[in-house]
């Protein structure tokens, strides 16, 4: 199938939404499918670029800078960065290019305007890859209230469910939530998240010539933000000072990245180390040099999550020690496949507890590894994303693409011709 591709973040960026559309990207290429990911680029000095990719055809749009701004920019960013890409898409050689099929990815819940577009011109289903909640979990951390705001992002997410055919939630907790809103006419399904196996090629963070040498470290690489919840991670290094064999390694950046090296300091945790972002090729040489990997989600989050990171820890046979919130799919999932502990008591004591447990766990058990490098390959392979994907798209042409494609109809212009002025729905 000819399928496009829709995302806000994608190489050179580091995120972990920039990581999974690689892997997503280059696997539906692998499996034969003909793939043009159009990606959202501030950095871009002129409107368009068109690039091949490991095989792949990348078309960057030219939209206002999202990333690294104040929440008021960002928020205003976001809302023109659609018809941004649109218009920026109508001067490329891609203008009048027909698909197959169009998937987009969020977060960003703005990106709706163009898989519309794309959808209404190719005549083509659509799939929605759904991997966080918002602007629920914002409320839920009490980022904002039930107001405006709330409305606002609230009608522009409904706009982008009602657009899909079929919507792809990260786990089964997430389908109790879409299930008689404004996405109940598509199809919904677990698409679990995914990870490609990527060899070790070193990293430039060395453990080994650092004053962690020689411990047991406990490593948290990513975002640094405030859904993420990490002051618990160093009240936790802060009960473990007294064990010399015990070192934390935090690698990312984030909006809490200087206060949380900051309060290290302040703390005098001599066995805590910050280390700016790297490579993501560099995170299995980093993993390598780790024995246990560090999740954390806000305890006041209501979503269920399962963290990119958990993926790379599965995938790098590092069991997790995860203080997350209770109730989330992945605290069973964790129990379960017996790869670490979970805490849902947002308690630096109980998770001391655990961690030395955990660490005692590694001596006693010689499979933990094993069964965190099967969990992976079971679970979180793009291989298994790219064919459920590919699937529902091809079950939608096949007689089933109806619903959306009878409200938005067929246009002859290039794509996007219409799509001047923002719209959104005032359905909640």
């Amino acid at each position: 199938m000819r399928i496009a591709l829709i995302a806000d973040a994608f190489p050179p960026l580091r995120s972990s939404g920039a990581v999974q559309l690689r892997d997503l990207s280059r696997e539906f290429a692998r499996q034969g499918h003909a793939v043009t990911v159009l990606i959202a680029s501030p950095e871009l000095g002129q409107p368009w670029h068109l690039e091949q990719w490991d095989g792949i055809q990348v078309l960057r749009l030219r939209t206002p800078k999202t990333k690294d701004v104040n929440y008021v920019r960002r928020t205003v960013a976001e809302f023109f960065m659609p018809y941004a890409m649109l218009r920026n898409l109508r001067r490329s050689p891609l203008a009048h290019a027909s698909f197959d099929g169009v998937v987009w990815y969020s977060p960003t819940i703005f990106l709706g305007p163009v898989a519309r577009a794309i959808k209404a011109r190719s005549a083509c289903p659509s799939y929605l890859i759904i991997r966080d909640i918002f602007p629920e979990w914002a409320v839920d951390m009490g980022l904002m209230g039930r107001g405006l705001p709330y409305h606002f992002f609230k009608s522009v997410a409904n706009r982008q469910y009602r657009l899909a055919d079929v919507i792809g939630v990260q786990t089964p907790g997430n389908l109790a939530y879409f299930q008689g809103r404004a996405a109940a006419h598509a199809n919904l399904e677990v698409l679990h998240n995914w990870l490609a196996d990527t060899p070790d090629r070193g990293c430039s963070v060395s453990v080994q010539r650092s004053t962690l040498s020689g411990r047991k470290i406990f490593v948290y690489a990513g975002n640094m933000g405030i859904a993420q919840g990490m002051g618990i991670l160093l009240d936790l290094a802060e009960r473990l000072l007294h064990r010399a064999d015990v070192g934390f390694l935090f690698v990312g950046r984030g909006s809490d990245a200087r206060r949380l090296r900051d309060d290290a300091a302040r703390r005098g945790l001599d066995n805590v180390i910050f280390c700016d972002e790297i490579d993501p090729d560099e995170i299995p040489g980093l993993y390598a040099q780790c024995h246990v990997g560090l999740v954390a989600l806000d305890p006041r989050h209501k979503t269920h999550n399962i963290p990119g990171k958990f993926l790379s820890y599965m995938q790098a046979s590092l069991p997790v020690l995860a203080n997350i919130n209770a109730g989330n799919d992945l605290v069973g999932l964790i129990q379960e496949m017996r790869v670490g502990r979970v805490c849902t008591d947002n308690c630096a004591d109980v998770l001391a507890a655990q961690a030395a447990e955990l660490l005692a766990d590694l001596e006693r058990d010689r499979e933990v590894a094993a069964r965190c490098k099967a969990l992976a390959k079971q679970m979180f392979s793009p291989a298994a994303a790219v064919s459920q994907i590919s699937q529902a798209l091809e079950y939608e042409r096949q007689g089933n693409f109806k619903r959306n494609f009878g409200r938005v109809g067929a246009r002859s212009e290039p794509v996007g011709a219409d799509e001047a002025t923002p719209q959104y729905s005032s359905e909640l």
